[in-house]
C-alpha cells in the first residue's frame, strides 16, 4: 500500500483528508519499517506543533482498523507500518534495532498444526533479531 491508496481507503470509509493524516501516512511510507508512536509525534512535531498522543494514537487506530497499517509489539511497545502489498501468506523476520523487515515465504505452523487435527482461523508468525546493517 502507498499513501495515495490509503488516503483513497480513508475517503472510501468516510473520513476526511487532513494534512496531519497525509503526513502520518507519508512518515510511514518514507521509513518503511515499524515505528512507534513516540517516533510519529518526534518526526510530525516540528510541524504541527501541540500535537498530541491522542491524536496519533486515534489515527493510528483507524488505519489500523482499515487495513492500512499493520501492528506489533516490541519490548513492550506497540509499533506499526504499512501493511503489505502482497496478499500472499507470509510471516515476518523483524529487525529489533532499526525496526525494518523481511518477508518469510515459508509457513512454519503448516506441518506443526495439521498434525494436531486443528482448524486454524489465523496466526501471527514474527521472528525477532538483528539485520546485517544492525549486527
Amino acid at each position: 500500500m502507498n499513501v495515495e491508496q490509503a488516503m483513497d481507503k480513508l475517503k472510501s470509509e468516510g473520513y476526511k483528508y487532513t494534512d496531519k493524516r497525509f503526513d502520518m501516512l507519508t512518515l510511514f511510507s518514507d521509513e518503511g519499517r515499524y515505528l512507534a508512536a513516540k517516533d510519529v509525534l518526534e518526526s510530525l512535531q516540528v510541524k504541527y506543533d501541540g500535537m498530541s498522543f491522542d491524536t496519533i494514537y486515534r489515527n493510528l487506530s483507524v488505519f489500523t482498523d482499515l487495513g492500512i497499517l499493520e501492528a506489533t509489539e516490541l519490548d513492550g511497545e506497540k509499533r506499526f507500518r504499512f501493511s503489505c502489498d502482497t496478499n500472499d501468506h507470509h510471516h515476518h523476520l523483524i529487525c529489533l534495532e532499526c525496526g525494518k523487515t523481511k518477508h518469510i515465504h515459508h509457513c512454519p505452523m503448516e506441518a506443526a498444526v495439521s498434525e494436531q487435527g486443528f482448524q486454524v482461523t489465523g496466526h501471527k508468525f514474527e521472528v525477532y533479531g538483528y539485520c546485517e546493517q544492525c549486527q
